[in-house]
């Protein structure tokens, strides 16, 4: 406690503020809780319970659950609100974003959504669906999910319910779990729908839990979508190291057990950019080696889905399709969309090595062809060129198999390449630049390979990471 009373004073007047605060936040997710139970019919309902969301109330029966990304609100999901009210909230919303200054868009929306309100929309991906009571015909179908399930049990994995009441005791299992989930993952972690929150409103979720041995390899999550008398699976995690079969065991005993209560819905959740997503298929495939668009709804697919639901990004005029699309990626990232996009370039993914790969390749032609004047001897030249030739493909080689030693050798020889480029750009400068491009071309020369250390060292460290915490 400040030991100055004008200081105190102010403490104690912070203190009071903040418990204020968090007593007001905790009644608004009370009632947002409370319209979720009488109203919620999108799949992402539930998840507007978690921190990073923010409420907006039209009267006593209707919330928007929205992050503020400094320019827009973004909403996940439509509204929480009766049917016949769904236009009028929406109206109120997007005029209250409007009066802030912010552009408003719904991400997450499904048909339901559209055939209320004229918006504009984008197809953002697709949903597959289930009737649990058909699962059990579905597993006697599937020759392939049936071995799977035997290779889990083969293995001793064991799916066992978690109460609510049982989470805390599990707790700290639970956070190593999510921790090396979450590390094992490509992109860095992204905020909004796609969270990992599983902990709030315990007695509302399903938990299910593998086990192997006295591991822990396991967790799915489920949350209610009241209005369809069905579940949502929001969290589906397992160890690097899990057995195959440990995902779709884990699904399992959660279809199961909805079909034992008389469940008609199930989901998974959006399979992004999958179905017909228009010119987004461009993204998809620019994009496909920081996340594996393919494998995610091959994943879903094999299940034997009753259905799949498109899901649209929705957004009122006058706003552009560019815009709605940064906004809600600024949503994902927290606000930090371009900061984000550096992040996962850095993380050494697949796209990230091809691309480094195909530039070298692109440099090299140019340094073969163009690049004489700039070495004092041909020999150099020629040994300079065949140096990033080798780096190319070993650049490439590692996008296909990551291979620790190899990277620390690339690493090294990158930083060398640098130092070596920049005492030759120092030299070169003595003797005095004949063209304006000349120092740009030198910086590139210097600060390219540096780029490239930088995006290896991410990588070795967070595989050096996993290898420990796999001990």
């Amino acid at each position: 406690m400040p030991a100055n009373p004008v200081a105190a004073a102010l403490h104690r007047s912070l203190t009071v503020t903040d418990a204020r605060s968090e007593h007001d936040r905790r009644a608004e997710r009370a009632r947002v809780f409370s319209l979720l139970q009488e109203h919620a019919w999108n799949t992402t309902a539930f998840q507007l319970l978690e921190p990073d969301f923010r409420y907006f109330f039209a009267g006593d029966d209707g919330c928007v659950g929205y992050v503020d990304t400094g320019s827009a609100w973004v909403a996940g999901g439509a509204p929480i609100c009766p049917l016949d009210r769904l236009e009028a909230v929406v109206e109120r919303f997007t005029r209250a974003a409007s009066a802030e200054g912010r552009r408003a868009a719904f991400f997450a929306v499904e048909k339901r959504f559209l055939d209320a309100i004229a918006m504009n929309v984008v197809t953002i991906g697709e949903q597959p669906w289930w009737d649990p009571l058909l699962w059990s015909e579905k597993k006697r179908q599937s020759r392939s999910l049936r071995e799977q399930l035997r290779r889990a049990r083969a293995k001793n994995v064991v799916i066992e319910p978690l109460h609510s009441g049982e989470v805390d005791a599990y707790r700290a299992e639970l956070d190593t779990l999510i921790s090396r989930w979450l590390s094992s993952r490509r992109m860095p972690r992204m905020s909004f729908l796609v969270d990992v929150q599983p902990f709030d409103f315990a007695e509302s979720r399903r938990y299910y839990i593998a086990i192997q041995g006295d591991r822990l390899i396991g967790l799915l999550v489920a949350v209610p979508v009241y209005g369809r008398n069905g579940w949502f699976i929001e969290d589906l995690i397992r160890d690097p190291s899990a057995v195959n079969g440990t995902s779709e065991s884990l699904i399992d005993a959660a279809f199961s057990s909805f079909a034992g209560e008389g469940s008609r819905y199930a989901t998974l959740g959006l399979a992004p950019l999958s179905g017909d997503v228009g010119s987004l298929a461009l993204v998809k495939k620019l994009a496909a080696g920081l996340y594996d668009f393919e494998g995610l709804r091959a994943f879903k697919s094999k299940l034997r889905p009753d259905g799949w639901a498109p899901i649209y990004l929705a957004y009122p005029n006058p706003q552009s399709t560019l815009m709605a699309i940064y906004d809600t990626l600024s949503a994902f990232s927290r606000g930090r969309p371009f900061r984000f996009g550096a992040a996962a370039m850095l993380t050494a993914t697949p796209f990230t090595l091809r691309m480094l790969s195909l530039l070298l390749v692109i440099w090299t032609a140019l340094l073969a062809a163009r690049g004489r004047r700039w070495f004092r001897t041909s020999a150099v030249h020629i040994g300079w060129i065949a140096f990033d030739i080798g780096l190319a493909a070993v650049l490439f080689g590692l996008s296909r198999r990551w291979r620790q030693p190899l990277a620390i050798g690339a690493a090294l020889a990158l930083a060398g390449d640098s130092a070596v480029t920049l005492r030759e750009a120092a030299r070169l400068r003595q003797r005095g630049l004949r063209r304006k491009t000349d120092s740009f071309i030198l910086g590139a020369a210097v600060l390219a390979p540096l780029l490239a250390v930088a995006v290896l060292a991410g990588g070795i460290l967070r595989h050096r990471s996993r290898a420990n915490e796999s001990r």
